[in-house]
């Protein structure tokens, strides 16, 4: 599959190796492919090209951005008429006491503002719950068949299918947790992970299981 990536941070760059490493073609999308702030990673099989160039070329494209850049980068990203999208984005921003908080939440979501600017595209919300170091190596050995849960949610079952797929290439299971208007959870979620692996002190080698009876 080809997977253009919007964004070539951390969770850009961790989700692009391990997704080649399963056999996909990645192409990383940048406003400049000569230069710039961030520079993708470079691994065999990559390429790097324009913004709207990836996202032509890309099965499927995957949001990887900053909160705060998701208006530009949309709007550089051309004709996303059923596209399907992954919106791994969280709507962070400091609060007044200086701590991580989410902009939206409630009666609307990150992931439903995205939608919202792109409406031909198909969106589904994953990989927005764990920071990058889950992304490089999900295996946690010791528990059996008990994998590491990758969240999902869209309004599109067969978008939502093959999101499911590319997260079994890393090591997750799966769970589809209903329409897009369930990134209202998963989103808080997300920020629960940050503060007990960042703010509280823990290291980041931790993630969400599902036990069955």
């Amino acid at each position: 599959m080809n997977v253009a990536i919007i964004g070539a941070g951390q969770v850009g760059s961790a989700l692009g190796r391990s997704w080649a490493k399963a056999g996909h073609q990645i192409i990383y999308g940048v406003r400049n492919p000569h230069g710039g702030k961030t520079q993708p990673p470079t691994f065999e099989g990559v390429s790097v090209q324009l913004i709207p160039d990836a996202v032509r070329a890309g099965d499927i494209v995957v949001l990887a951005t900053p909160w705060k850049a998701v208006p530009e980068v949309v709007a550089l990203m051309g004709d996303l008429q059923g596209k399907v999208v992954i919106d791994c984005t969280n709507p962070l921003s400091l609060n007044a006491e200086g701590s991580l908080s989410l902009e939206v939440g409630s009666t609307t979501s990150g992931a439903e503002e995205i939608q919202r600017l792109m409406p031909a595209a198909r969106v589904v919300k994953a990989f927005n719950t764990y920071g990058w170091e889950n992304f490089e190596n999900s295996s946690y050995p010791g528990h059996g068949e008990l994998l590491p849960v990758m969240f999902h949610c869209g309004d599109d079952e067969e978008a939502k299918e093959q999101v499911a797929a590319l997260a079994r290439d890393l090591g997750f299971e799966p769970v589809d947790a209903g329409g897009l208007g369930m990134a209202r959870s998963l989103e808080p979620l997300a920020l629960l992970w940050i503060r007990l692996a960042v703010q509280g002190g823990r290291n980041p080698n931790f993630v969400w299981a599902r036990l069955r009876r």
